[in-house]
């Protein structure tokens, strides 16, 4: 059963959200991106509509939402607060009569009360809006967004996961995933779906990757948590996102993203992306500038 109407997709100049808008627009659903800067997302995002939206001006709310029939939400790392932002545009998402939203959280935070996604996911419970959580766990892309100044200045990984392994997701399947429940949403109202890639990986093994792509050699440096955190911190990411990718990532010592999960593949009919396929498609992301 279609909504019968477009889906807002808040961060759609992002790495999840844009894979979202991607994966709507080849399905052929209508869209309407979500940006502070509309102006400068529809230069990037020729032929989708584009809207105004400030998860801190609460005044941007209401038009951005109206005439929309779905809502895809994620996070941007830079909002600790969930109160004020996600969870009151959820708020007018109900009052608009929004049919169904999907939430692109992380594995773990239904149970996980430190990181912020625990919050939103709550508050959709004790809601009325339809919704389905989705749970990825680590990306791909953190190795062209979280780690890639490590990897081109320094020809390293340092993260607090010490022998931990992950089970990588590309951002373009959690996109192909998020079209599908959209498309059809009633199969999935208030279901919470773990994704993951379809192999667990440490990363030291993810720097054999990187070296063998870029030709040059990439090592993995396990560090502690305090150390990292100031590292994050330093790099000009405020505290409270330190924080939270500082308990993510040193949960891998624990196993916590190591568990491959056939949940992706089921939804989509085939398996998921691997991370070597993902590094070979865009190995001059590590590449050092001339």
């Amino acid at each position: 059963m279609n909504l019968g109407g477009p889906v807002l997709v808040v961060g759609a100049s992002g790495n999840v959200g844009g894979a979202v808008v991607a994966a709507l627009r080849r399905d052929r659903l209508p869209v309407v991106a979500a940006a502070t800067d509309p102006g400068r997302l529809a230069a990037r995002l020729p032929g989708v509509p584009t809207v105004r939206l400030d998860l801190l001006d609460p005044s941007t709310f209401g038009p951005a939402l109206a005439g929309v029939a779905g809502l895809f939400l994620v996070r941007p790392p830079a909002i600790a607060r969930v109160g004020p932002t996600l969870n009151a545009l959820l708020d007018a998402a109900a009052t608009t009569g929004v049919g169904h939203v999907v939430f692109a959280s992380v594995t773990g935070a239904d149970t996980n009360r430190v990181v912020p996604h625990h919050r939103v996911e709550q508050h959709l419970r004790a809601g009325s809006l339809p919704w389905t959580v989705l749970r990825p766990g680590f990306f791909a892309q953190n190795l062209a967004d979280a780690y890639r100044t490590d990897i081109v200045r320094e020809n390293r990984l340092l993260l607090p996961a010490g022998s931990g392994r992950a089970a990588f997701i590309d951002t373009r399947d959690i996109g192909d995933v998020a079209a599908t429940i959209l498309a059809d949403p009633a199969p999935h109202r208030r279901a919470g779906y773990v994704l993951t890639g379809p192999q667990a990986l440490g990363f030291d093994e993810v720097a054999a990757i990187l070296s063998r792509e870029t030709g040059r050699a990439v090592r993995y440096e396990p560090t502690t948590a305090l150390r990292y955190a100031r590292h994050v911190h330093a790099q000009g990411r405020p505290w409270a996102q330190a924080l939270v990718q500082t308990v993510l990532h040193t949960g891998l010592r624990r196993g916590q993203a190591e568990t491959v999960d056939p949940t992706l593949e089921r939804l989509l009919g085939r398996p998921g992306r691997t991370l070597a396929a993902y590094v070979h498609d865009h190995r001059d992301l590590w590449l050092p500038a001339p």
